[in-house]
């Protein structure tokens, strides 16, 4: 009777134990939400522009990881963010919707505005000053060209203009490394097999 009590014994506290250790592991080892949402999202360029078909940066990159979202629709982050996105996620590149479209961006006619301040709270990346019941103006190097601003402007005086081309925005695409070739390779390699 005392061996089967002392087995008793020693498996409660083996079990007691071995419940506190996953506990503690639970707890140190906890990972919040998808880490692959995660990378992707500090891909993007945090616009929260809405050019992509979803309401910010955050819910593309879980369509991506989740829901087999195509990895093109990024338009402010162009072609460098669809390649790096295309890496991590090893699927073939795309090339990148509406990049054709001249980059534009929100023009206020100033002597037309009344300071209503709703296009300062549509614009996502704060793109747009003023105070209440004064003219507010773009910051230029801010402006994503998402045009949510217009909508709301109860008077119509934004504009969308085709952002000027400066040198220090422009981009050549990058050229093909060893390492995208053999990426390359090694999708092609993969996708024969299948």
């Amino acid at each position: 009777m005392t061996g089967l009590l002392y087995a008793l014994l020693s498996l409660g506290t083996f079990a007691l134990l071995a419940g506190i250790v996953l506990a503690v592991a639970q707890k140190v080892f906890y990972v919040e939400g998808d880490p692959m949402v995660d990378k992707i999202d500090a891909l993007l360029p945090q616009t929260q522009c809405g050019q992509c078909g979803y309401p910010g940066c955050k819910p593309y990159a879980t369509a991506v990881a989740s829901e087999g979202e195509e990895v093109n629709h990024c338009v402010p982050g162009g072609e460098r963010t669809m390649l790096a996105i295309a890496d991590l996620m090893g699927v073939e590149p795309k090339a990148v919707e509406q990049e054709a479209a001249a980059p534009m961006l929100a023009f206020v006619r100033e002597d037309e505005c009344i300071g209503c301040t709703l296009c300062i709270k549509a614009c996502p990346v704060d793109a747009i000053i003023g105070a209440p019941k004064q003219y507010h103006t773009v910051l230029a190097d801010h402006c994503t060209g998402c045009e949510l601003c217009v909508e709301p402007c109860p008077v119509d005086c934004i504009d969308m203009l085709v952002k000027p081309e400066l040198i220090e925005h422009w981009s050549w695409p990058l050229p093909e490394t060893r390492r995208s070739r053999l990426g390359h390779e090694r999708r092609e390699h993969h996708a024969g097999h299948a």
